[in-house]
């Protein structure tokens, strides 16, 4: 579902030739450092980018509400790629722009498989209106810190009421890379499954990837692929980072993201992103 669809467009003639048309960039071990903040020297370095009229997209593993806290950073012509390509939200709006779900159905069938094949799994599921967690299920320190309380607790099948944006999973004892290829394993290519950095599966519907989200906002921005320069660190960015005309891999970002970036950029708490592209802006 697109909303607003004139949010975000900045005709290709106002840019200028020796920019990229369009930046993406995820968050955390990204844009934002190890404290949680974004420097100063990175939001002056995006704002000259908006004010010389080259789209900035925010494109993240984070729900919503926890990216909520950097939008200020995104700059007036900005929309943010929410919960790894599911939901695009119009900045300046403040409304979805598009929605990408996970049908209820194929959420309680893989996650019914992981839990046979993996015992221990607990699962949660992000919507647009927050989220909701199956008893049992470890919640992120974040949502605690920050009072994110889920909207109910309660078994497997309440998780599934309504289309979910990312069914997440966790439990089982294993590190990061080894649940992931234990749950690719089970799943298939019946969903997408990724990680952005600790034992938790991200679970979107087949299709979403922030790949392939960036690539409708590139499509109706009149932005080629090329034309796009992507930055991260974790291999849900992957796809997006394939996708990009120029790719950069934070110093220290998961070395299967080091091996597929076109370049290599200081890292996150060195605001390697905002040197890179001080770079690209001359400075």
């Amino acid at each position: 579902m697109v909303v607003g669809e004139n949010a975000g467009v900045v005709p290709a003639d106002e840019r200028a030739e020796h920019l990229p048309g369009l930046v993406a960039t995820d968050l955390d071990g990204t844009l934002v450092r190890s404290d949680g903040t974004v420097s100063a020297y990175t939001a002056e370095i995006l704002a000259e980018l908006d004010d010389r009229g080259v789209h900035v997209v925010f494109v993240t593993g984070r729900p919503l509400r926890w990216t909520r806290e950097v939008f200020s950073y995104v700059g007036s012509h900005g929309l943010a790629i929410v919960s790894n390509g599911a939901l695009v939200w119009d900045v300046a709006n403040d409304r979805p722009w598009l929605e990408r779900p996970l049908q209820p159905e194929v959420g309680r069938e893989v996650a019914l498989a992981l839990r046979a094949a993996i015992p221990g799994v607990r699962f949660a599921v992000e919507t647009l209106e927050g989220w909701t967690m199956e008893t049992g299920y470890v919640r992120h320190e974040a949502d605690d810190e920050h009072g994110f309380a889920p909207r109910a607790v309660g078994v497997l099948e309440d998780l599934f009421a309504v289309p979910v944006l990312k069914l997440l999973a966790r439990g089982g004892g294993l590190g990061a890379d080894d649940f992931l290829a234990a749950g690719v394993e089970v799943v298939g290519d019946r969903v997408n499954v990724t990680h952005s950095s600790f034992p938790l599966l991200e679970i979107s519907a087949r299709e979403v990837t922030k790949a392939s989200t960036l690539a409708l906002i590139a499509d109706r921005l009149a932005v080629d692929s090329a034309d796009v320069v992507a930055f991260g660190d974790m291999p849900n960015d992957l796809p997006m980072l394939t996708w990009a005309g120029t790719s950069y891999a934070m110093a220290d970002a998961h070395p299967t993201v080091l091996a597929c970036a076109t370049h290599v950029a200081p890292g996150h708490d060195e605001d390697g992103v905002a040197q890179v592209l001080a770079g690209v802006l001359a400075r």
